[in-house]
């Protein structure tokens, strides 16, 4: 069996230092800091140096595709960071569903902003958003959504937006778009593996079935019901390895090469593609701590 624990995930391409510099200076030009997280795993899907990049602004958090997500879990999250000061919404940016919530939203995490410009007579001064976040979690389907018109490359693969653009979304608002940036070393090696899952990394960058091994290792003990629903394997898969689970999957898919032997590398791509795309149902991978 090969050896699935070695490989570290890391992408940290040079674009992205660039980017941390381009969001530290425009911040001066914007009133608020619109962050979009998957809400698949919302911990991770956080760069923890935004949080000192953009400090002193006032947060407003997007948990994405929560149509893929536990919705349980999902609840649990938006308490999490309302504790923690953010204004929080649960959206699918794709569909747009939730996104009708996202102005008045905007306008009460800006009240205090509103009543001094309108104590200022700029009552139709615009209010301005910085939207950042990781690659992949959506921002331009986001932007496009909120826009009359869709200006944005939109493609579901990381690394997509490369320059900072200002979009006019009318409701007075206007929303200045980031390239997603991640930090240069994940400390927690899962972290790494979990944007591997959602496809924030770039799949040539990792082994796909070190990946599918890892996600798989968390989905046959927390979600074996959807692994037998969606593959037809056994319950037992809860008590085997997770390269054997693979095995098991690409077997019941008819993946085979010559003498029998499993493709595992094509039952690799078939599980990470499907759980993607929410053909395994709603789950989410991490929960707020604490």
């Amino acid at each position: 069996m090969p050896d699935f624990q070695k490989q570290t995930v890391q992408w940290f391409p040079g674009h992205m230092a660039k980017t941390r510099r381009k969001i530290k200076e425009s911040l001066p030009l914007v009133d608020a800091v619109v962050e979009l997280v998957d809400a698949r795993i919302p911990e991770s899907s956080r760069n923890p140096e935004l949080d000192d990049i953009t400090s002193g602004k006032p947060r407003i958090i997007l948990l994405n595709k929560s149509d893929v997500a536990d919705q349980n879990a999902t609840r649990a999250w938006m308490d999490h960071f309302q504790s923690r000061g953010a204004f929080v919404l649960s959206v699918d940016c794709k569909t747009g569903k939730g996104l009708n919530g996202f102005v008045p939203l905007v306008r009460k995490a800006l009240a205090e902003r509103i009543e001094q410009n309108n104590a200022k007579g700029m009552s139709g001064r615009p209010l301005r958003l910085m939207v950042v976040g990781i690659p992949n979690t959506g921002k331009s389907s986001f932007i496009n959504r909120m826009s009359s018109k869709s200006k944005l490359q939109v493609a579901n693969r990381p690394g997509v937006t490369r320059q900072n653009q200002w979009v006019v979304c009318g409701d007075g608002i206007e929303l200045l778009d980031t390239p997603g940036v991640l930090w240069p070393k994940f400390d927690d090696p899962s972290v790494g593996d979990k944007l591997a899952f959602i496809g924030s990394i770039k799949s040539d960058v990792m082994d796909v079935e070190t990946i599918a091994v890892r996600l798989l290792d968390i989905l046959k003990t927390d979600y074996t019901d959807r692994l037998c629903e969606r593959y037809k394997v056994d319950p037992s898969v809860a008590d085997m390895e997770p390269y054997e689970v693979l095995e098991a999957i690409g077997r019941k898919r008819g993946m085979l090469l010559r003498g029998n032997e499993v493709d595992t590398e094509r039952a690799a791509n078939t599980l990470l593609t499907e759980y993607r795309s929410g053909k395994l149902g709603k789950i989410t991978l991490e929960r707020p701590k604490g």
